[in-house]
């Protein structure tokens, strides 16, 4: 029996586990990445474990999220992460160089490699045939200390594309296609894998920008063969050593086969609020907006930004819309700014911001009360973008020029036949603002600003709690519901007091003094807890406040992983009827909760009037994490046995 890519690349990373089981296998991670808005804790956490110097491959730290300096507490997270990267043996890009996964994708992917990222858009490189998986910050210190990372073996669904896009389709399109087909639960546990004769039609880029949207599917990774097109895009990066023709067997086998036929994809838009929300243009044409903002790690590439030039090129924006760019890197800006798309876009009346994330996640452009944003970007929850009654729609570049020009959603075949974009044989390569490791990390002093505070002890879980249900919520719970991002909140992301003060701020603004006050609390939740970002604030902020379980009907992936990490149990309803019986504020306990996990049984959860069967379906690995208290203090513990 052939193999597909996924099952290649396993193969040669396995280091624990069968691949032919259906349990959890560890993998060895040949690279990492970090960004600012996770980066200062995860290597908190390094340093927790006594680690030295990073034992993969190739790391780096990219500065791209918290670029505003309001005060001291981003700056200081800066200057942290560039001079503890310069001791570790990690490389540091610095502030201005570009969003981490448009970077990652031009200057380090690699086919057939691993890569672990704490952010939930790393599989962006899975777009150039990489194994790239968003992860926790402290699942990715451990794979820099040279820990396995664990992972359910998945199912592999492949992604059939055949056909050729039609004139203003573009690959955002085919994946706001995939997410109207399966939702943003239909990828968890699973990975994505592209196959058929339409893959050569698009570019890298535009397959990037597929997989950094399978994140939104709730996949665990997306990935594409590594072929011509791959070898073209490499070689005009000066990276043609980083090659390999990485294809999929012809007789591979897969879970599911979803069919695509590239010809038959309209342009298609997510509409509020959740990216699973989707409809073709035809149906919302015509509404009016007041933003649009083109960027994000999903469309800031040159491809991207180019064919936006060619839009707005000797036209003039709606006076009714203000139109912001975000380029995905310096190369990104610096080549537009030398073909002369740069000044199309800006005569046109847009404004050019920084190559970062900056509106993607509340970092500033937060639209205007009640008033509608379309936005190229990945993510549109409720007030992610810094409005809470903001209507956000998630769109292709095409359709944000077009509709940018015009003052409403509008599509942009009617502008005729589309200008054909030309791959570059050469990109501009300058990696000056990469900063390498220091030679000799003895020489190197690590500087810690006040607002980095030490990570919270990490205690043993109990064998008997008696807790309060705090919060009673429902499906498609994000880690921005948990944890607000923006620019607001998430400067204190080094200070775990003080952001935990921020916990369902805008879900209930009274749960922090409730949870402060019985410092023994439970959340219960619907189906898909914690979809979204990778950021483990969601977990350990929660835990700070007191917060030893979430009862839910399912969880996403990520989450699930963080919140074991540091040491809140993740329970699920045998029986999802018993949700109902739950009501904030009731009294519940869990007697032999620490037995029962590590015998793998289920557990009881005991109020006045019922019992509720409840299970903990997880590895026996993270059994004794949980009881350890969390990861760091699990690795402690095995260091000193």
């Amino acid at each position: 029996m052939g193999k597909n890519l996924v099952e290649k690349i396993l193969q040669e990373h396995i280091v624990d586990g069968n691949l032919k089981s259906n349990d959890e296998i560890g993998i060895h991670i040949d690279t990492t990445l970090t960004q600012d808005a996770t980066g200062t804790l995860t290597y908190l956490e390094l340093e927790a474990m006594n680690i030295d110097r990073v034992k993969t491959d190739f790391s780096i730290s990219y500065v791209d999220h918290n670029m505003l300096q309001a005060d001291f507490r981003n700056m200081d997270d800066h200057v942290y992460l560039q001079s503890i990267a310069r001791k570790l043996g990690i490389f540091f890009s610095r502030p201005g160089n570009g969003i981490c996964h448009q970077v990652h994708l031009e200057r380090f992917a690699k086919p057939g490699a691993t890569l672990l990222g704490s952010d939930s858009h790393t599989p962006t490189c899975g777009g150039i045939g990489m194994l790239a998986i968003g992860a926790g910050g402290l699942d990715v210190a451990s794979a820099m200390a040279g820990q396995p990372f664990y992972l359910k073996n998945p199912q592999v669904i492949g992604v059939n594309l055949t056909g050729k896009l039609n004139d203003w389709v573009s690959a955002k399109d085919i994946i706001l296609t995939l997410l109207k087909l399966k939702t943003v639960k239909g990828g968890v546990g699973k990975i994505i894998e592209y196959f058929g004769e339409g893959v050569s039609s698009l570019s890298i880029p535009q397959r990037a920008t597929i997989t950094n949207m399978g994140a939104e599917l709730g996949a665990t990774t997306s990935i594409f063969p590594a072929d011509e097109v791959t070898h073209d895009f490499l070689k005009a990066q000066g990276r043609v050593s980083s090659f390999q023709n990485f294809q999929a067997d012809s007789d591979a086998e897969y879970s599911e086969i979803i069919e695509l036929n590239l010809n038959q994809i309209v342009p298609m838009i997510a509409c509020p609020h959740s990216p699973d929300n989707v409809v073709e243009i035809s149906e919302v044409e015509e509404t009016t907006i007041h933003q649009v903002a083109i960027g994000s790690c999903t469309n800031s590439s040159y491809r991207d930004l180019w064919i936006t030039g060619e839009i707005l090129n000797k036209q003039i924006v709606s006076r009714d819309v203000s139109l912001t760019i975000s380029p995905g890197s310096k190369q990104v800006l610096s080549m537009i700014s030398a073909d002369g798309t740069l000044s199309k876009i800006i005569n046109a009346g847009a404004r050019l911001l920084e190559s970062a994330c900056g509106p993607c996640l509340g970092m500033g452009q937060a639209p205007g009360s009640g008033k509608l944003s379309l936005r190229t970007f990945n993510r549109n929850f409720k007030g992610r973008s810094g409005t809470q009654d903001a209507g956000i729609y998630l769109v292709s570049p095409e359709v944000a020029a077009y509709s940018a020009l015009k003052g409403y959603i509008a599509d942009p075949r009617d502008l005729g036949k589309m200008p054909q974009f030309e791959e570059p044989d050469t990109y501009l390569q300058d990696d000056r603002m990469i900063i390498p490791p220091a030679f000799y990390k003895e020489d190197v002093i690590v500087e810690r600003g006040p607002g980095i505070k030490p990570l919270p002890e990490q205690l043993p879980l109990q064998n008997y709690l008696e807790t309060n249900v705090l919060l009673k919520i429902g499906d498609n719970i994000t880690t921005d519901h948990i944890l607000p991002a923006g620019a607001k909140i998430l400067p204190y992301r080094s200070d775990i007091p003080k952001i935990s003060e921020f916990v369902f701020e805008n879900i209930d603004p009274d749960f922090v003094k409730r949870a402060l006050a019985t410092k023994n609390g439970v959340i219960v939740a619907g189906q898909n807890y914690g979809q979204g970002s990778s950021r483990e604030h969601a977990a350990l902020a929660p835990k700070y406040l007191g917060i030893v379980a979430v009862i839910a009907k399912s969880f996403a992936r990520i989450h699930v992983a963080n919140l074991i990490n540091f040491g809140i149990v993740p329970l699920t309803f045998q029986n999802e009827k018993d949700y109902d019986l739950i009501y904030q504020d009731m009294k519940l306990e869990l007697p032999d909760i620490r037995s029962f996990i590590l015998k793998g049984k289920s557990i009881k959860a005991i109020s006045d009037t019922k019992e509720i069967i409840l299970d903990c379906f997880i590895s026996n690995r993270e059994r004794e994490i949980l009881c350890a208290g969390g990861k760091l203090a699990y690795v402690r513990e095995n260091q000193s046995s």
